[in-house]
């Protein structure tokens, strides 16, 4: 059915938005207080901190899924060191089995087994297309994948979003009193 290889998947805009935003709305104020309160930790430490955790955070969402004819991929761009971000590929003929594991928060994961390498390959879940990414699976493994749902459901990340962006108004607030103090 499917036979214009390769294909890649990314994760969800809405995933990655929402991620990005949170950060932000979390880190932003910081160095803005910093100025206005007692602390000891230099603003431009602050501001460093910040687009290090940006860029590590933008590298952690960069994960994409590459199918081949005969392999699924995980895989990261090459600006991303592999030091810190392993990727994965898995000949499809390998794949013998699709395990589930509760996670600590009580939603199940997903590992593609293959028994030749004794690994086990955790499924990336909070792709776009994920339901297209589980029949490309079905179709290359034979493995019934009808039951198997994205860990996160899209309206989970819109409340996210939607209570970041009130963050992000009080936000607003609390650098523009900073600044007026300052000034």
């Amino acid at each position: 059915m499917y036979s214009h290889f390769p294909l890649t998947f990314r994760i969800s805009p809405l995933i990655h938005i929402t991620l990005m935003s949170l950060y932000l709305s979390l880190t932003l104020p910081l160095p803005f207080l910093a100025k206005v309160t007692s602390v000891s930790i230099s603003p431009l430490i602050l501001w460093t901190g910040i687009i290090i955790g940006f860029l590590v955070l933008i590298g952690a969402l960069s994960e994409q899924v590459l199918l081949e004819k005969d392999t699924i991929k995980v895989t990261y761009p090459s600006w991303v060191p592999s030091l810190f971000y392993k990727g994965w590929s898995l000949p499809w003929s390998k794949i013998t089995d699709l395990k589930s594991r509760t996670t600590g928060q009580g939603g199940l994961v997903y590992y593609f087994v293959s028994h030749e390498t004794q690994t086990a390959y955790l499924l990336p879940m909070r792709i776009a297309k994920f339901s297209c990414l589980m029949n490309i699976v079905n179709e290359k493994t034979g493995i019934d994948t009808t039951n198997i749902h994205p860990l996160s459901k899209p309206w989970m990340y819109l409340i996210l979003l939607g209570l970041t962006l009130l963050l992000i108004i009080v936000d607003i607030w609390t650098i523009a009193t900073a600044i007026s103090i300052v000034s």
